[in-house]
């Protein structure tokens, strides 16, 4: 007996010891209506973050509760930046409730981590009224919270946080700090050094001092309508509620009433020794585009992906995470533009719901870590609107959207980021049905990104009033659509670099083609082999440039109108580097060598890579055939100075001269990132996966998107095989 005793109280001192901590926590309920038995059905939506994964017990209070039930938690977040690590869960509580009368929810327990108010136990509260409403005819819903559940600031930067809070009936949000002392919080007081403004829900740091430990901010959440309703039950009894503020004949009177509902908001708030400067993009990360405004709202399709980039910058200081607080299965990923992407895709369940996701961007100079403004965005989920489906091989894409979903646009308006080659047309392959779409990987203004984990190549479908026009200000439809292809698992066929030759037909000028390589030197004799792509150089290293076409037409000129570098292929990329603008050099380095012929253009410059992550180059070029000799030309006039003004063009222009047609080389890097990408297994690089040997994950995940006018939402579907067409 004394040796089992012993081993019980060991158990338990390990028990306790390993016991994690809680750093925060907020709860907001989904109504889900009446069970087969008469019940009713609540969904408590959790959020906890303790020192390691784990969760809030919630229990149910009142006279009409009857049992709850746990869902497996899922983690939202980890965070390592702080001074222990953390980890944010999300836990979904089913109850049942025999009435629809009001009851509760609670969360008790011990212990926080040791925090810099003396707050000790915590205490959460959520109270819920289902209640028919007079105004909407249905029980009340949840107000929309979002907050990081670890916030920091140094003590010399003063800061405001907008407390997320939305309520999909309409009514008042406010945002109090707990006053029920054992039930709403544990010391019920608002630290020194902090401001809160009740009616907007928004919480003013203003200085205090530093200190190792974190404040535990213990504060609750209450909608009120807008106006008198009366909420009816089952039994037939009915309760009022009252809006904040009522006005009884000239004179304004505040009221007390009761909320229709309570949230828990709860959250750490550490005081950082002070910063150097207080300026943001200094050491505290400023957002940069395409980072969404606090507030925006997202529409997100059920089944379908959203996704929302994040961008920072800190001169003086490294940035190296983003904290985010969302739904449980959100996902982080950093690409090699520098910027953060968030992905969420809503499930069936989530359907009608509001969810706000939150994030912060951190910097690093050690030992400090200075964090950025919290935004947080809303999003709604709703069921599928337009039909896609993407299919993903080795060297292309397929992409069929349903011509159903969307009964007033036909393919002649629709086009994908580049369609001026003939391949990329959206008439090729549609049918009565559906807009089919076979775009090369390395085509059609595809874009290639990557992460740590993935190769993404990203097109989409857009609308545009005329086919032959630049803009457009109709803009009814985008479906935006990638292959996601893993870096890790078992090979299958590679994807080849090179750019082949581009073949045009036009009247007047019948068919000719651009082929445009690189060469070893400046004879021009033997271009570079396109096994080795992607071509490597050290910095200011001269490359050889040569653009030559092939016309069925005699007497022809070729002319390079322009020449820009971008990281990606794609002609429309912005910030381009300008080589070649209106046929004049741009490149100080730009040397133009003899041509032996009218139907070619030989250049050189000295190699560059672009500031930043980007290790690689792609050079694209706008180019033209011309009648030779002919004075009435683009290409007669040669170098035109943006500030000239170029005569109009006549209708004899037609047909001595073609249209300006893309062509485009590459990617070119530098022999350095080159090889200190091969010495970092974990760090591939996008074109070392393509070329020599290194080839792509036999398993894509494909996505399509739909974004309807400035909403965002995006698609995502299980792995394919990449045989399957």
């Amino acid at each position: 007996m004394a040796s089992t005793a012993v081993l019980l109280l060991q158990l338990l001192l390990v028990s306790l010891a390993s016991a994690a901590h809680l750093l925060g926590g907020s709860a907001a309920f989904t109504y889900r209506g009446q069970n087969p038995d008469g019940t009713y059905r609540v969904d408590l939506r959790t959020k906890s973050i303790f020192t390691r994964c784990d969760y809030l017990s919630w229990s149910c209070s009142g006279s009409n509760c009857l049992n709850v039930a746990r869902r497996p938690s899922g983690v939202i977040d980890r965070n390592t930046n702080t001074p222990v690590n953390t980890c944010e869960a999300e836990t979904v509580f089913t109850t049942n409730v025999s009435s629809d009368k009001p009851f509760q929810m609670r969360a008790s327990g011990c212990c926080w981590r040791s925090t810099a108010n003396s707050v000790n136990n915590w205490r959460l509260l959520t109270e819920v009224d289902l209640g028919k409403r007079s105004d909407t005819r249905k029980p009340n819903r949840s107000p929309d919270i979002g907050i990081l559940p670890f916030l920091r600031v140094p003590q010399n930067c003063p800061r405001t946080y907008k407390l997320t809070s939305f309520d999909p009936d309409g009514d008042k949000v406010q945002c109090r700090y707990g006053n029920v002392r054992g039930t709403e919080c544990d010391r019920c007081n608002l630290p020194p050094g902090f401001l809160l403004d009740q009616g907007s829900c928004t919480l003013h740091y203003n200085y205090t001092q530093a200190n190792i430990k974190a404040f535990a901010l213990e504060m609750v959440v209450e909608d009120f309508p807008q106006g008198y309703i009366n909420l009816q039950y089952g039994d037939g009894s009915r309760s009022s509620k009252a809006p904040m503020t009522v006005r009884r004949g000239k004179r304004a009177a505040t009221t007390t009433p009761t909320p229709l509902s309570k949230l828990p908001m709860q959250f750490s708030f550490l005081v950082d020794p002070p910063a150097p400067s207080c300026q943001e993009g200094a050491f505290l990360p400023k957002f940069l585009t395409p980072t969404p405004a606090n507030g925006g709202r997202f529409l997100a399709e059920v089944n379908k992906e959203l996704e929302i980039r994040v961008k920072a910058q800190a001169t003086d200081a490294k940035i190296n995470n983003i904290v985010v607080s969302g739904p449980a299965n959100i996902k982080k990923s950093q690409n090699t533009q520098g910027e953060f992407v968030l992905r969420w895709t809503p499930l069936p369940d989530d359907h009608g719901q509001h969810f706000v996701i939150c994030f912060a961007v951190e910097a690093v100079k050690s030992p400090a870590v200075y964090q950025s403004e919290m935004r947080c965005v809303l999003v709604e989920a709703r069921s599928e609107i337009v039909k896609s489906h993407v299919i993903c091989n080795e060297s292309s894409m397929t992409v069929s959207v349903e011509k159903a979903s969307f009964p007033r646009l036909h393919e002649d308006h629709m086009q994908l980021n580049d369609p001026s080659n003939t391949a990329c047309s959206l008439q090729r392959h549609s049918n009565s049905t559906h807009i089919i779409a076979i775009i090369p990987l390395n085509a059609c203004g595809t874009q290639i990104e990557e992460d740590k984990e993935n190769l993404i190549f990203k097109n989409e479908i857009t609308t545009v009033d005329n086919p032959s026009d630049l803009i457009t200000r109709k803009h009814q439809m985008e479906v935006q659509f990638y292959c996601q292809y893993s870096k890790q698992g078992n090979v299958s066929l590679s994807f080849v670099a090179h750019r082949k030759n581009i073949t045009v037909c036009e009247k007047g000028f019948g068919t000719f083609t651009y082929q445009f390589e690189f060469y070893p030197n400046n004879q021009f004799q033997t271009m570079m082999d396109p096994a080795a792509y992607p071509l490597e150089f050290d910095i200011g290293k001269r490359i050889y440039m040569k653009i030559k076409a092939t016309s069925s037409v005699n007497n022809t000129e070729l002319f390079v109108e322009s020449c820009r570098a971008a990281p990606y292929d794609n002609p429309n990329y912005h910030p381009t580097y300008s080589i070649f603008e209106n046929g004049c050099k741009m490149d100080p380095t730009v040397q133009i060598h003899s041509p032996a012929e009218q139907k070619e253009f030989k250049f050189s410059m000295e190699a560059f890579k672009f500031i930043g992550l980007n290790n690689q180059v792609y050079i694209s070029c706008s180019v033209m055939m011309c009648e030779a000799g002919n004075s009435n030309t683009r290409c007669s006039k040669g170098c035109i100075n943006s500030t000239s003004t170029s005569p109009p063009r006549s209708k004899r222009e037609a047909v001595i001269q073609s249209a300006s047609h893309f062509v485009s080389q590459g990617p070119l890097r530098l022999r350095r990132s080159a090889e200190s990408v091969r010495a970092t297994a974990t760090n591939l690089n996008l074109n070392l996966v393509f070329i020599a040997g290194c080839v792509l994950a036999a398993v894509g995940m494909v996505c399509g998107v739909v974004v309807y006018r400035a909403k965002v939402s995006k698609v995502k579907y299980q792995p394919l095989p990449t045989f399957e067409s």
